[in-house]
């Protein structure tokens, strides 16, 4: 009976029904993980993570569309769990989730140009936070000065921390390795 059990154990990985599986579970447990870290890093950091001037280090985690896929909606849904575990209201749920998604897609597309790839989260966060400032909270300040303020914490979480976290994950990735699917021989020769 034990050798059947450890048989069992050891083929495993060999269905191929197993593998396929395995190929649609691994990238909802990615984006479970980012999307709980994304969460639990707003939740620590929360009296920096909302107002006029915020910093929210969780956006650091929008670097990630640039190896995976999973990280779309994993930032997502940790903004939104964020926003939702904080009190925010359903303006800033909504729109702030919405500009989280906006920068993490762009991002992906974006992702053969790693510094570039990084500027989406923080344009989207600039041009809709002040908007949800404005309107949600009802904060009296300029619109282009919770521009300047919110830019300012985008570029510190995204600019800054987010490059840090692409360079530290891309020097201990082998090179090449993402888990984005390589579409023809001329992409497969860029990535090497």
């Amino acid at each position: 009976r034990r050798v059947r059990s450890i048989r069992f154990f050891l083929s495993v990985g060999k269905d191929p029904k197993m593998k396929a599986t395995q190929k649609k579970l691994r990238p909802m447990c990615e984006a479970a993980v980012i999307a709980a870290l994304y969460a639990a890093v707003t939740l620590v950091t929360a009296p920096l993570a909302s107002g006029v001037i915020q910093v929210r280090i969780a956006e650091a985690l929008c670097a990630l569309p640039i190896f995976t896929p999973s990280a779309i909606p994993g930032v997502t849904l940790g903004c939104l769990l964020a926003n939702l575990l904080t009190g925010s209201p359903l303006p800033d749920v909504i729109f702030g989730t919405l500009a989280t998604l906006i920068g993490a897609v762009l991002t992906a597309l974006l992702r053969r140009h790693p510094i570039p790839a990084l500027l989406p989260p923080i344009v989207s966060n600039a041009v809709i936070i002040p908007l949800v400032l404005k309107y949600a909270y009802k904060v009296e300040e300029a619109y282009l000065y919770t521009v300047l303020t919110v830019s300012a914490g985008e570029i510190i979480s995204v600019g800054v921390l987010g490059f840090i976290l692409f360079s530290l994950i891309k020097k201990r990735l082998p090179r090449g390795l993402t888990a984005y699917p390589v579409r023809d021989k001329r992409e497969a020769a860029q990535t090497n």
